[in-house]
């Protein structure tokens, strides 16, 4: 009988998305990569924990949640998070950036700059510039006056964001346009922290990073892009040639079209290697309208 794994959620590191398993075992995951899985039968996706811990229960929870954790365990997870605004204390800095997904979809939000851009590629930004670095209470603030003064999210639906990403723009310069846009907006608005240092708009473009030049292409003409998986299920299998990444999705190409992965529903099933690789899990029709922000400009 082939060992069961148990994956811990799609990381992206200096060399592309990684598949990370519990026990520290990382799959490096490259463009035509065969990718396939099934889950173990019989199995039940139980909770993933909280903050490296267990679940002290081992909760079963939903097979379309993305969280993978029972409602104890997202609490202690919350509550222990800067978006939770529980670490006003952190001494480290932080930036403000703008994120781009798509036509007409923008967000702000900050990371601490120990971390880099990887923020960014793990929530599937397709283009993004630094706003400015400064203390965490400083980056809030100036999180809060861009919401108000000019109408910018700092939470986009993830739904929203994949559907946006099979209408991109072909050309580099047409990505960054709104980036560079709000950017000259925000940096010209009064009240800005005086302990936050503004940064150039430098935007920098996630298309190539994420291996969606294919669907760029594709972008007038129809996507290749058919599926997506709903969610898995005890026997269900998944399989298919890795033709892009983005944020935690993995674009599976595989007979008949792309099956478009959340890997977030990997999360606390049991997993072992699929011989044949065919789909036999439940999905849905891969929606490619874009969701348009109302007042931003």
């Amino acid at each position: 009988m082939a060992q069961a794994w148990r994956c811990a959620g799609l990381r992206w590191s200096a060399d592309g998305p990684v598949l990370v398993w519990d026990g520290g075992r990382r799959s490096a995951l490259t463009w035509g990569k065969r990718v396939a899985f099934e889950v173990a039968e019989g199995g039940v996706r139980t909770c993933v924990g909280a903050r490296g811990h267990p679940c002290p229960t081992r909760a079963a929870v939903s097979a379309r949640s993305t969280g993978a954790r029972c409602e104890e365990c997202a609490r202690l997870d919350r509550a222990h998070s800067v978006a939770a605004d529980t670490l006003a204390d952190d001494p480290r800095p932080y930036r403000v950036y703008l994120a781009w997904f798509g036509p007409g979809m923008l967000k702000v939000g900050i990371t601490a700059e120990e971390r880099g851009s990887a923020r960014l590629l793990e929530q599937g930004a397709v283009c993004f510039s630094w706003l400015g670095i400064g203390p965490l209470m400083a980056a809030r603030r100036t999180e809060e006056l861009l919401r108000a003064a000019l109408g910018v999210p700092d939470r986009i639906p993830y739904a929203d964001k994949r559907a946006v990403r099979a209408r991109l723009p072909g050309a580099r310069a047409e990505r960054a346009a709104e980036i560079t846009e709000l950017h000259a907006r925000a940096v010209m608005l009064g009240g800005w922290p005086e302990s936050l240092t503004p940064a150039p708009c430098r935007p920098v473009d996630h298309v190539d990073v994420f291996g969606l030049t294919g669907l760029v292409t594709d972008a007038g003409t129809g996507s290749p892009t058919t599926v997506q998986v709903r969610e898995l299920v005890a026997g269900g299998a998944v399989g298919g040639r890795l033709v892009a990444a983005a944020g935690p999705d993995l674009h599976l190409e595989a007979a008949g079209g792309v099956v478009v992965l959340d890997t977030r529903l990997m999360t606390g099933w049991e997993l072992v290697p699929s011989a044949s690789g065919q789909l036999s899990v439940p999905v849905r029709a891969f929606k490619e309208t874009a969701v348009v922000q109302d007042g931003l400009f």
